[in-house]
């Protein structure tokens, strides 16, 4: 007698081959889920107009996380927008085509000086104390090797002395030099990432700005820490100076002439 189709069609199947289906299946909402969470943050992506793109998946439903050190909550995706007008302009009417500053782009911080808005608040260490200090406010921290570099006049692509190191700015659990911090001719201070400087026997070199923009460099609020944000803006302010700061190095030789301008040989 011939058996049931039933019968016939769960008798080419074996327990193997049901957990690697279910395998499978485990696997793919695996991936769907951590592509899912992965959209708490930046997402509904922008266009270059502003508007937003089309997503494949849904954007998942807003979480609330609890901040360290008493910092309250998070809730993401919080769907704010960075509310800012970036001094751009399309260089074609075409889409496709790159966009170009309209203005002073290390202040406006467009292009390569582009900063992120991150938060306006210091990073903590494990015992709720800012991570980066001044030296002077740090305690107990030496040079214990190299080139002091307090002192020293500090030099920028155009040879002349823009003011003076006056302190550095350590991270104190890492226990490494994250800014420099410079005394202006006017008496006013700024602080440059230690590595976008360049200690020298009797000076500091700072290849990427010319000694008429440190004035520029955004000020910190405070003279014992610094925030997230203002990192973010002075990092990009100082490294932005690479392509920026003067209009020769906007050419296609724009490297070239900035190796001239290091060397001090002319362009």
């Amino acid at each position: 007698m011939d058996a049931p189709y039933g019968w016939i069609f769960f008798g080419n199947f074996d327990l193997a081959l049901i957990s690697l289906y279910m395998f499978w299946i485990f696997f793919a909402g695996l991936i769907y889920y951590i592509q899912r969470e992965n959209m708490r943050e930046g997402y509904p992506l922008e266009n270059e107009d502003g508007s937003e793109t089309n997503s494949l998946l849904s954007i998942p439903e807003p979480r609330t996380f609890i901040l360290p050190h008493g910092r309250g909550e998070y809730k993401a995706p919080d769907f704010e927008r960075e509310k800012r007008d970036l001094a751009l302009a399309p260089t074609d009417g075409g889409t496709g085509f790159p966009f170009a500053p309209t203005g002073d782009a290390l202040k406006d911080g467009v292009g390569p000086a582009s900063w992120a808005a991150r938060r306006d608040e210091p990073e903590l260490d494990g015992h709720s104390h800012p991570k980066i200090q001044p030296m002077a406010k740090a305690g107990d921290f030496a040079v214990a090797a190299g080139r002091d570099p307090r002192g020293l006049p500090v030099k920028g692509c155009d040879q002349q002395s823009a003011g003076t190191i006056s302190d550095m700015w350590v991270d104190v659990p890492e226990q490494l030099v994250r800014y420099l911090e410079i005394t202006l001719t006017d008496g006013s201070k700024r602080v440059v990432p230690m590595t976008l400087a360049k200690i020298k026997a009797d000076h500091v070199m700072v290849t990427a700005l010319d000694s008429s923009r440190f004035v520029d460099i955004p000020v910190l609020a405070s003279d014992a820490q610094i925030t997230k944000l203002e990192e973010d803006k002075v990092s990009a302010f100082v490294a932005g100076g690479h392509l920026y700061c003067a209009d020769k190095r906007v050419t296609p030789n724009s490297k070239l002439r900035i190796l001239f301008d290091e060397m001090g040989k002319p362009a």
